[in-house]
């Protein structure tokens, strides 16, 4: 079993380290653009006060298709598309590692809000990471008419699909490239 973990800790550490290097192509930037689009309107069509936050926040990145799996060690991936004061200005990319109790592997999507234009620009300058203590709120009917940015920054997730039993540590790091 310990053996297993090992190997997985070096898949995980590969897949991050090479995915910056293999950057994405126009159709798969276009791709993720329309994906993106769709997984807004998912947003507010589940949760319709999501676009007074949509249309009032500095910023915002939305990964449409974030792959999520593991056995003890896990790890997610997925990328996305930025967006200042409405206008999309740039790609990011989104991996996670995680390690603890877990099983299994689920696709969500996620959208992480920025309040204001420093928050904002320190995800420009890819220095933008989540601790493991960072929480993000399941959307679902009405949920954003009581949330509140914490720190500059508010996250949601919508889950699209899988089965994950999780309790295990781990954070998110993001990188930005500009368009």
């Amino acid at each position: 079993m310990k053996k297993l973990n090992v190997i997985w800790i070096i898949l995980v550490a590969c897949f991050i380290n090479i995915a910056p290097i293999l950057g994405q192509s126009d159709s798969k930037k276009d791709k993720i653009i329309a994906d993106s689009n769709t997984a807004k309107a998912e947003f507010i069509k589940t949760d319709h006060l999501m676009k007074a936050i949509f249309d009032n926040a500095q910023g915002y990145v939305i990964f449409p298709n974030v792959g999520k799996g593991g056995v003890g060690v896990g790890g997610a991936a997925g990328n996305g598309a930025v967006y200042e004061k409405g206008k999309l200005i740039g790609m990011a990319k989104l991996t996670q590692l995680s390690i603890g109790l877990q099983a299994g592997g689920q696709a969500y999507r996620e959208v992480i809000f920025f309040e204001t234009k420093e928050g904002m620009d320190h995800f420009k300058e890819s220095k933008f990471e989540f601790a493991a203590q960072a929480s993000a709120v399941a959307v679902s009917a009405g949920v954003s008419g009581n949330a509140k940015y914490t720190d500059g920054v508010m996250v949601f997730t919508m889950e699209k699909g899988g089965l994950m039993y999780e309790a295990s540590v781990g954070g998110q790091k993001f990188k930005f490239d500009k368009m």
